[in-house]
Protein backbone atom coordinates (compact mmCIF):
# COMPACT_ATOMS: atom_id res chain seq x y z
CA UNK A 1 0.00 0.00 0.00
CA UNK A 2 1.67 3.28 -0.73
CA UNK A 3 1.68 6.36 1.26
CA UNK A 4 0.21 9.29 0.20
CA UNK A 5 0.54 13.19 1.43
CA UNK A 6 -1.78 15.76 2.58
CA UNK A 7 -2.05 16.66 -1.08
CA UNK A 8 -3.15 13.37 -2.60
CA UNK A 9 -7.24 14.21 -2.96
CA UNK A 10 -5.79 17.86 -4.65
CA UNK A 11 -3.39 15.96 -7.03
CA UNK A 12 -5.69 14.06 -8.56
CA UNK A 13 -8.74 16.28 -8.80
CA UNK A 14 -6.12 18.21 -10.87
CA UNK A 15 -5.62 15.47 -13.01
CA UNK A 16 -2.14 14.46 -12.23
CA UNK A 17 -0.42 11.28 -13.32
CA UNK A 18 0.43 9.45 -9.90
CA UNK A 19 3.50 7.67 -9.57
CA UNK A 20 5.19 5.32 -6.76
CA UNK A 21 8.11 7.37 -6.02
CA UNK A 22 9.77 5.66 -2.64
CA UNK A 23 6.41 3.95 -1.98
CA UNK A 24 4.65 7.26 -2.18
CA UNK A 25 2.49 7.74 -4.58
CA UNK A 26 3.13 11.28 -6.02
CA UNK A 27 2.06 13.32 -9.23
CA UNK A 28 4.63 12.87 -12.09
CA UNK A 29 2.94 15.75 -13.75
CA UNK A 30 -0.29 17.50 -14.51
CA UNK A 31 -0.24 17.43 -18.10
CA UNK A 32 3.40 19.38 -19.45
CA UNK A 33 6.41 18.36 -17.65
CA UNK A 34 8.26 20.67 -19.90
CA UNK A 35 5.56 23.33 -19.07
CA UNK A 36 6.12 22.89 -15.63
CA UNK A 37 9.46 22.96 -15.61
CA UNK A 38 9.45 26.36 -18.00
CA UNK A 39 7.02 28.10 -15.32
CA UNK A 40 9.69 27.47 -12.31
CA UNK A 41 12.51 29.18 -14.36
CA UNK A 42 10.60 31.75 -15.26
CA UNK A 43 7.96 32.24 -13.18
CA UNK A 44 7.20 30.11 -10.35
CA UNK A 45 6.11 26.50 -9.68
CA UNK A 46 5.14 24.76 -6.46
CA UNK A 47 6.25 21.41 -5.57
CA UNK A 48 4.45 18.79 -3.09
CA UNK A 49 7.67 17.17 -1.02
CA UNK A 50 5.76 15.85 1.65
CA UNK A 51 6.92 12.78 0.93
CA UNK A 52 10.44 14.40 2.37
CA UNK A 53 10.53 13.51 6.57
CA UNK A 54 11.03 16.34 8.77
CA UNK A 55 13.35 15.46 11.88
CA UNK A 56 13.40 17.85 14.99
CA UNK A 57 16.47 17.67 16.99
CA UNK A 58 16.73 19.04 20.34
CA UNK A 59 18.43 18.60 23.71
CA UNK A 60 21.57 19.41 26.10
CA UNK A 61 23.65 17.06 23.19
CA UNK A 62 21.88 18.06 19.87
CA UNK A 63 25.31 20.47 19.10
CA UNK A 64 27.65 17.79 19.82
CA UNK A 65 25.73 15.46 17.74
CA UNK A 66 25.36 17.45 15.12
CA UNK A 67 28.97 17.77 14.56
CA UNK A 68 29.41 14.33 14.94
CA UNK A 69 26.96 13.59 12.72
CA UNK A 70 28.02 15.64 9.77
CA UNK A 71 30.34 16.50 7.15
CA UNK A 72 29.74 20.60 7.77
CA UNK A 73 30.45 21.71 10.76
CA UNK A 74 27.08 23.61 12.69
CA UNK A 75 29.41 25.35 14.73
CA UNK A 76 30.42 27.48 11.59
CA UNK A 77 26.94 28.96 11.05
CA UNK A 78 24.71 31.72 11.91
CA UNK A 79 21.50 31.39 13.76
CA UNK A 80 18.89 30.78 11.72
CA UNK A 81 21.32 29.75 8.84
CA UNK A 82 21.24 26.60 6.86
CA UNK A 83 23.59 23.89 6.38
CA UNK A 84 23.86 21.82 3.52
CA UNK A 85 25.86 18.32 4.74
CA UNK A 86 26.58 14.72 4.10
CA UNK A 87 25.82 11.71 6.79
CA UNK A 88 28.27 9.04 6.30
CA UNK A 89 28.95 5.71 7.31
CA UNK A 90 32.62 5.03 8.94
CA UNK A 91 33.52 4.05 5.60
CA UNK A 92 33.16 7.65 4.35
CA UNK A 93 29.87 6.53 1.68
CA UNK A 94 27.28 8.71 1.71
CA UNK A 95 24.03 7.28 3.83
CA UNK A 96 22.47 10.49 3.25
CA UNK A 97 22.49 14.27 1.62
CA UNK A 98 20.42 16.63 4.09
CA UNK A 99 19.62 19.65 4.99
CA UNK A 100 20.02 21.04 8.86
CA UNK A 101 18.48 24.34 9.94
CA UNK A 102 19.21 26.29 13.15
CA UNK A 103 16.23 27.28 15.14
CA UNK A 104 17.18 30.62 16.21
CA UNK A 105 18.51 31.73 19.14
CA UNK A 106 17.85 28.01 20.76
CA UNK A 107 21.08 26.83 20.12
CA UNK A 108 20.08 23.43 21.20
CA UNK A 109 17.15 23.08 18.81
CA UNK A 110 17.76 21.98 14.98
CA UNK A 111 15.37 20.60 12.24
CA UNK A 112 16.56 18.39 9.42
CA UNK A 113 15.24 17.42 6.23
CA UNK A 114 15.91 13.96 5.19
CA UNK A 115 15.33 12.02 1.57
CA UNK A 116 12.33 9.95 2.14
CA UNK A 117 13.93 6.99 0.65
CA UNK A 118 16.28 6.71 3.32
CA UNK A 119 14.02 8.49 6.17
CA UNK A 120 13.60 5.47 8.25
CA UNK A 121 17.69 3.83 7.83
CA UNK A 122 18.79 7.50 8.58
CA UNK A 123 16.28 7.86 12.01
CA UNK A 124 17.80 4.45 13.13
CA UNK A 125 21.44 5.61 12.32
CA UNK A 126 20.70 8.89 14.09
CA UNK A 127 19.19 7.31 17.42
CA UNK A 128 22.29 5.05 17.57
CA UNK A 129 25.12 7.53 17.18
CA UNK A 130 23.32 9.13 20.54
CA UNK A 131 23.14 6.19 22.40
CA UNK A 132 27.16 5.16 21.10
CA UNK A 133 28.13 8.70 22.21
CA UNK A 134 25.74 8.69 25.36
CA UNK A 135 24.47 12.10 24.04
CA UNK A 136 21.49 13.99 25.59
CA UNK A 137 19.48 14.26 22.01
CA UNK A 138 16.03 13.32 21.05
CA UNK A 139 15.27 12.83 16.44
CA UNK A 140 12.16 13.50 16.10
CA UNK A 141 10.41 12.49 13.11
CA UNK A 142 7.15 14.54 12.50
CA UNK A 143 4.48 13.17 10.35
CA UNK A 144 2.05 15.96 11.52
CA UNK A 145 3.66 18.30 8.91
CA UNK A 146 3.53 18.99 5.27
CA UNK A 147 6.06 20.87 2.71
CA UNK A 148 5.55 22.82 -0.27
CA UNK A 149 8.14 24.23 -2.23
CA UNK A 150 7.85 27.43 -4.06
CA UNK A 151 10.47 28.38 -6.24
CA UNK A 152 11.25 30.33 -9.34
CA UNK A 153 12.17 33.91 -9.93
CA UNK A 154 8.42 35.34 -9.02
CA UNK A 155 8.28 32.94 -6.18
CA UNK A 156 8.43 36.18 -3.73
CA UNK A 157 5.61 37.85 -5.48
CA UNK A 158 3.36 35.00 -5.94
CA UNK A 159 3.84 34.02 -1.90
CA UNK A 160 2.66 37.79 -1.52
CA UNK A 161 -0.48 37.64 -3.74
CA UNK A 162 -1.02 34.44 -1.08
CA UNK A 163 0.46 35.10 1.93
CA UNK A 164 0.96 38.67 2.21
CA UNK A 165 1.69 39.09 6.05
CA UNK A 166 4.36 35.88 5.58
CA UNK A 167 5.79 37.52 2.17
CA UNK A 168 6.55 40.47 4.19
CA UNK A 169 8.49 38.67 6.65
CA UNK A 170 10.91 36.36 4.09
CA UNK A 171 10.71 39.74 1.93
CA UNK A 172 14.35 40.57 3.18
CA UNK A 173 15.18 36.62 4.84
CA UNK A 174 18.73 35.74 2.49
CA UNK A 175 18.91 32.82 0.53
CA UNK A 176 19.69 29.11 2.91
CA UNK A 177 18.32 31.18 6.10
CA UNK A 178 15.00 30.17 7.91
CA UNK A 179 12.34 31.83 10.22
CA UNK A 180 9.68 30.56 12.07
CA UNK A 181 5.52 31.87 12.12
CA UNK A 182 3.46 30.74 14.50
CA UNK A 183 3.01 26.55 13.26
CA UNK A 184 4.77 27.62 9.90
CA UNK A 185 8.42 27.41 8.81
CA UNK A 186 9.86 29.01 6.12
CA UNK A 187 13.62 28.16 4.63
CA UNK A 188 15.17 30.14 1.44
CA UNK A 189 16.39 27.09 -0.14
CA UNK A 190 15.21 24.79 -2.59
CA UNK A 191 16.35 22.05 -4.98
CA UNK A 192 15.74 23.93 -8.44
CA UNK A 193 18.74 26.55 -8.92
CA UNK A 194 15.99 29.26 -8.56
CA UNK A 195 15.52 31.62 -5.80
CA UNK A 196 12.35 30.16 -3.84
CA UNK A 197 10.98 28.73 -0.52
CA UNK A 198 10.28 25.22 1.17
CA UNK A 199 7.30 26.03 3.59
CA UNK A 200 6.44 23.60 6.03
CA UNK A 201 3.07 23.73 7.52
CA UNK A 202 1.03 21.22 10.05
CA UNK A 203 -0.92 18.57 7.70
CA UNK A 204 -4.18 19.97 8.32
CA UNK A 205 -3.41 23.59 6.76
CA UNK A 206 -1.70 21.94 3.68
CA UNK A 207 -4.78 22.05 0.83
CA UNK A 208 -5.42 25.40 2.22
CA UNK A 209 -1.85 26.17 1.58
CA UNK A 210 -1.59 24.45 -2.16
CA UNK A 211 -4.85 26.34 -2.95
CA UNK A 212 -3.65 29.57 -2.07
CA UNK A 213 -0.65 29.33 -4.14
CA UNK A 214 -1.95 27.96 -7.24
CA UNK A 215 -4.63 31.17 -7.26
CA UNK A 216 -2.00 33.29 -6.51
CA UNK A 217 -0.32 32.28 -9.78
CA UNK A 218 2.49 29.58 -9.39
CA UNK A 219 2.12 26.44 -11.35
CA UNK A 220 1.81 23.28 -9.97
CA UNK A 221 4.32 20.64 -10.92
CA UNK A 222 5.75 17.18 -10.41
CA UNK A 223 8.79 15.12 -9.67
CA UNK A 224 9.49 15.15 -13.34
CA UNK A 225 9.74 18.90 -13.66
CA UNK A 226 11.49 18.36 -10.56
CA UNK A 227 14.23 15.80 -11.60
CA UNK A 228 15.22 18.09 -15.03
CA UNK A 229 15.36 21.33 -12.87
CA UNK A 230 17.71 19.72 -10.22
CA UNK A 231 20.10 18.52 -12.86
CA UNK A 232 20.17 21.22 -14.82
CA UNK A 233 21.12 22.71 -11.63
CA UNK A 234 23.66 20.24 -11.12
CA UNK A 235 22.16 18.81 -7.42
CA UNK A 236 22.74 15.44 -6.49
CA UNK A 237 20.06 12.65 -6.49
CA UNK A 238 20.41 10.22 -3.80
CA UNK A 239 20.64 6.51 -5.09
CA UNK A 240 21.61 7.22 -8.27
CA UNK A 241 24.34 10.27 -8.36
CA UNK A 242 25.10 9.53 -4.48
CA UNK A 243 25.33 6.56 -2.27
CA UNK A 244 27.07 4.24 0.78
CA UNK A 245 29.51 3.36 -1.98
CA UNK A 246 30.98 6.50 -2.81
CA UNK A 247 32.16 9.73 -1.00
CA UNK A 248 31.52 13.19 -0.63
CA UNK A 249 34.83 14.14 -2.24
CA UNK A 250 34.39 11.96 -5.75
CA UNK A 251 30.70 13.55 -5.26
CA UNK A 252 31.11 17.19 -6.03
CA UNK A 253 30.67 17.61 -2.72
CA UNK A 254 33.70 18.05 -1.23
CA UNK A 255 32.70 21.49 -0.44
CA UNK A 256 30.35 20.01 2.16
CA UNK A 257 33.13 18.46 4.10
CA UNK A 258 35.17 20.52 7.11
CA UNK A 259 38.54 18.64 7.98
CA UNK A 260 39.72 22.28 8.92
CA UNK A 261 38.92 21.50 12.50
CA UNK A 262 40.04 18.80 14.86
CA UNK A 263 36.09 17.86 15.26
CA UNK A 264 35.57 13.78 15.05
CA UNK A 265 32.70 13.18 12.82
CA UNK A 266 31.82 9.72 11.45
CA UNK A 267 33.69 8.88 8.29
CA UNK A 268 36.66 11.72 8.65
CA UNK A 269 39.12 9.21 8.68
CA UNK A 270 38.19 7.85 5.63
CA UNK A 271 38.01 10.78 3.77
CA UNK A 272 41.15 11.77 5.57
CA UNK A 273 42.75 8.60 4.13
CA UNK A 274 40.95 9.04 0.62
CA UNK A 275 42.22 13.16 0.23
CA UNK A 276 45.67 12.10 0.91
CA UNK A 277 45.97 9.19 -1.67
CA UNK A 278 43.87 11.37 -4.04
CA UNK A 279 40.09 10.56 -5.11
CA UNK A 280 40.23 7.83 -8.24
CA UNK A 281 36.74 9.44 -9.45
CA UNK A 282 35.33 12.54 -9.66
CA UNK A 283 31.70 13.75 -10.79
CA UNK A 284 31.35 15.92 -13.22
CA UNK A 285 28.98 17.26 -16.23
CA UNK A 286 28.11 16.14 -19.60
CA UNK A 287 27.12 18.08 -22.86
CA UNK A 288 26.43 15.89 -25.64
CA UNK A 289 27.62 17.37 -28.56
CA UNK A 290 25.82 14.77 -30.88
CA UNK A 291 21.84 13.52 -31.63
CA UNK A 292 20.68 11.70 -28.17
CA UNK A 293 20.00 11.24 -24.80
CA UNK A 294 21.72 10.47 -21.81
CA UNK A 295 20.93 8.05 -19.55
CA UNK A 296 21.66 7.17 -16.18
CA UNK A 297 23.67 4.05 -16.62
CA UNK A 298 24.99 4.57 -19.88
CA UNK A 299 28.98 3.64 -20.45
CA UNK A 300 31.56 6.82 -20.56
CA UNK A 301 35.08 6.18 -22.33
CA UNK A 302 37.60 8.80 -21.66
CA UNK A 303 41.67 8.38 -22.26
CA UNK A 304 42.23 7.75 -18.67
CA UNK A 305 39.86 5.27 -18.33
CA UNK A 306 35.69 4.65 -18.33
CA UNK A 307 33.07 6.07 -16.23
CA UNK A 308 29.28 5.77 -16.06
CA UNK A 309 26.50 8.26 -16.29
CA UNK A 310 24.70 8.72 -13.17
CA UNK A 311 21.63 11.03 -13.99
CA UNK A 312 20.77 12.35 -17.79
CA UNK A 313 18.21 14.57 -19.74
CA UNK A 314 17.26 16.60 -22.57
CA UNK A 315 17.75 19.84 -20.85
CA UNK A 316 14.34 22.08 -21.29
CA UNK A 317 16.44 25.29 -20.52
CA UNK A 318 19.52 24.57 -23.03
CA UNK A 319 18.11 22.58 -25.48
CA UNK A 320 20.91 19.88 -25.40
CA UNK A 321 21.56 16.34 -23.80
CA UNK A 322 22.93 16.86 -20.10
CA UNK A 323 24.83 14.64 -17.64
CA UNK A 324 26.63 14.00 -14.56
CA UNK A 325 28.99 11.77 -14.20
CA UNK A 326 30.96 9.45 -12.65
CA UNK A 327 34.93 9.29 -14.40
CA UNK A 328 38.29 8.96 -14.08
CA UNK A 329 39.51 12.38 -11.50
CA UNK A 330 42.34 13.00 -14.57
CA UNK A 331 39.42 13.99 -16.72
CA UNK A 332 38.89 17.63 -16.87
CA UNK A 333 36.43 19.83 -18.19
CA UNK A 334 36.89 20.30 -21.95
CA UNK A 335 37.72 17.25 -23.24
CA UNK A 336 35.49 15.52 -25.79
CA UNK A 337 34.61 11.58 -24.52
CA UNK A 338 32.45 9.34 -26.47
CA UNK A 339 28.74 7.82 -24.41
CA UNK A 340 27.53 4.40 -25.07
CA UNK A 341 23.90 6.02 -26.49
CA UNK A 342 21.21 3.57 -27.51
CA UNK A 343 22.06 4.05 -31.47
CA UNK A 344 25.74 4.02 -30.95
CA UNK A 345 28.71 5.88 -29.66
CA UNK A 346 27.93 9.93 -28.85
CA UNK A 347 30.25 12.92 -28.35
CA UNK A 348 30.34 14.83 -25.44
CA UNK A 349 31.71 18.00 -23.48
CA UNK A 350 32.97 17.34 -20.34
CA UNK A 351 31.83 20.60 -17.91
CA UNK A 352 31.79 21.65 -14.89
CA UNK A 353 28.48 20.28 -13.16
CA UNK A 354 26.58 22.90 -12.93
CA UNK A 355 25.05 23.57 -16.19
CA UNK A 356 21.87 26.28 -14.97
CA UNK A 357 21.56 28.67 -12.11
CA UNK A 358 19.13 31.52 -11.77
CA UNK A 359 17.91 30.61 -15.46
CA UNK A 360 21.26 31.82 -16.91
CA UNK A 361 23.11 29.20 -19.20
CA UNK A 362 26.78 28.07 -17.61
CA UNK A 363 27.79 26.22 -20.10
Amino acid sequence: MLKRTALYESHVAAGARMVDFNGWEMPLHYGSQIEEHHAVRRAAGAFDVSHMRVVDVSGTGSRSFLRALLTSDIDRRAPDQATYSCMLNEHGGVLDDLIVYGWGDDRSRFRAILNAATAQRDLQWMDALAADRALQVQCQGRDDLAIIALQGPQALAVLGRAQAALAARVASLPGFHSMRAGAVFVARTGYTGEDGFEIVVPVGEAPDWWRSLLDAGAAACGLGARDTLRLEAGLCLYGQDIDETVTPLESNLAWTVDLDSDRAFVGRAALERQRASGPLRRLLGLKLLDKGVLRAHQSVHTERGDGQVTSGTFSPTLQVAIALARMPAQVQPGETVAVDLRAGAGRARVVPPRFVRHGRALV
